[in-house]
């Protein structure tokens, strides 16, 4: 599925070749009886550089979705394909090397290292990654923090934590982001921010980014909504005039 958003300042291409591609997936917990399903037969395909947002109630299956996204879990059956590559016949070990180096995550809760100063701690995700020297403090210009990076997480706002956070992601220039509520510990202002700060690197750096979150009042500023319930997708919109970001409130 290929679609162009109408609006100016959410110009960028979305290209026609798949970033993410689920066939036929399911995930269950247990075994036997005791199983208990949490993704019930998924078909899904996102093309490069779409901005989605997976909405859900709690126990929808939005986060383990994300979680068999981005190699965190397995599926119970069905195929996984992420940035081109095969997820599924994976070993762990492979697999925490494609998290570190390909993908990025940006969590609800910032998990900044507070001895570390915010430069420090991109630095830090950024050598994991083998990125190259210069990699972190560009990282913080991206997030509009480059006057910023010499100071420690208790000297930050909320806001800015949570972009030394994406900063940190964005360390491994990661072609697909993940983001697991990135807005649930932030006031409206604050949340604002963050979510402009994300739109911008979908649409400056064509970046497909996945963010999941139970807030609704997001999905407006989307390229593309997927409700899930009961383990199912069960809707799937494009959206023809996506809201800007910093107009969105809830």
């Amino acid at each position: 599925m290929s679609y162009q958003p109408r609006h100016e300042w959410a110009d960028a291409a979305i290209g026609t070749e798949p970033a993410i591609e689920l066939e036929g997936v399911t995930k269950s917990y247990g075994a036997g009886e005791l199983a208990v399903p949490a993704i019930r037969g998924i078909d899904l395909s996102i093309p490069a550089g779409q901005f989605v947002v997976v909405l859900g109630p709690s126990g929808s299956g939005k986060t383990t979705l994300m979680n068999l996204v981005g190699g965190i879990e397995r599926p119970t059956a069905g195929t996984i394909r992420v940035a081109g590559r095969e997820l599924t016949g994976e070993t762990e070990a492979e697999l925490t090397t494609f998290r570190r180096r390909e993908l990025g995550f940006v969590f609800q809760f910032f998990n900044l290292i507070p001895t570390l100063t915010a430069l420090e701690n991109v630095e830090l995700v950024a050598e994991l990654a083998g990125a190259g020297p210069g990699t972190a403090q560009e990282a913080l210009g991206e997030v509009g923090l480059s006057e910023r990076g010499d100071h420690f997480p208790s000297a930050l706002s909320g806001g800015e934590q949570q972009r030394v956070a994406i900063a940190r992601a964005l360390s491994k220039a990661p072609s697909v982001l993940l983001c697991d509520e990135p807005t649930g510990s932030l006031d409206l202002e604050t949340g604002r921010q963050v979510l402009v700060v994300l739109h911008g690197l979908r649409r400056n750096g064509g970046r497909t980014v996945v963010l999941v979150t139970h807030n609704s009042a997001i999905a407006a500023m989307a390229d593309r909504v997927l409700r899930m319930g009961s383990g199912l997708l069960v809707s799937d919109e494009l959206v023809e005039a996506p809201t800007p970001p910093a107009e969105i409130r809830w």
